[in-house]
């Protein structure tokens, strides 16, 4: 009987730690993936280029923003930089600033590696005004598969980035962004269609851009890169302070997002 009971009791001290170690063992319960993810971003540039055209007289640009994206695929945003194209034209008094705000929904189409974006954006430009405001609100719509999207922007407001009666306008573009193995290294390329609609003088100011450059990713969320832009716009209808906005021109970032 005693034999029994030491047995026993050495049975049960060594099964204790057992149980203990495969219970440690046991994998933890993953967390639930967030309701909503909030992003920052700052950047430094060389210059601001909008669509091909230099919103900076080639001079330095301060960036930020802050996105909010729900699991659902909803988000909004807002995004600021200096600009002077206003001012240097003469359209507005005492305005240096763009501020943007957005909002929509993007999502996938299962394991297609097909995407979808819908959404709205005002350009809202604070300032004395000369003449048109150049504040503008666009409607777009994008499809994107794995690295390229196709995107259509539509100015559903009367005037449009400086322009009367510009409701029907459209900037159309294509852009590829082609990660180039485990470099962290991104191949931008770009090209665009802003045609203007509304008055006689339309296909003046029309016109095509492109860009290439590339980016470099690190994991701190420190992002540089480069790009070189040009246009054929017609250089008499995009001179501000005798230089040609839509020329050809180079750029370069610094950015961090968070």
């Amino acid at each position: 009987m005693r034999k029994s009971l030491l047995s026993l009791a050495v049975l049960s001290a060594l099964s204790i730690p057992t149980a203990v170690f495969a219970e440690a063992a046991a994998p933890a319960a993953a967390a639930p993936a967030p309701a909503y993810t909030i992003s920052y971003n700052v950047g430094l540039y060389s210059q601001y280029v909008f669509r091909g055209l230099t919103q900076t007289d080639e001079k330095p640009a301060l960036q930020a923003g802050v996105d909010f994206t729900h699991a659902s695929g909803f988000y909004l945003g807002s995004w600021a930089s200096n600009i002077s194209w206003l001012e240097d034209g003469s359209y507005y008094t005492n305005s240096s600033l763009e501020l943007d705000v957005y909002g929509g929904y993007r999502n996938s189409i299962g394991e297609t590696g097909l995407g979808y974006d819908f959404g709205v954006l005002q350009y809202i430009y604070p300032g004395n005004k000369v003449g048109v405001t150049a504040d503008t609100t666009e409607v777009s719509g994008a499809l994107s598969y794995k690295w390229l999207q196709a995107k259509l922007s539509y100015v559903a407001s009367k005037n449009g980035l400086g322009y009367a009666d510009a409701r029907g306008s459209y900037y159309a573009e294509l852009n590829a962004n082609y990660p180039i193995g485990e470099t962290g290294i991104t191949a931008n390329a770009h090209v665009g269609r802003q045609k203007f609609d509304g008055n006689a003088l339309d296909s003046l100011y029309s016109y095509t851009d492109w860009k290439i450059g590339a980016t470099k990713a690190f994991s701190n969320g420190v992002n540089v890169g480069a790009y070189y832009t040009d246009t054929n716009a017609t250089p008499g209808n995009y001179t501000l302070l005798g230089k040609n906005i839509a020329d050809s021109t180079f750029t370069a970032f610094v950015q961090k997002t968070f």
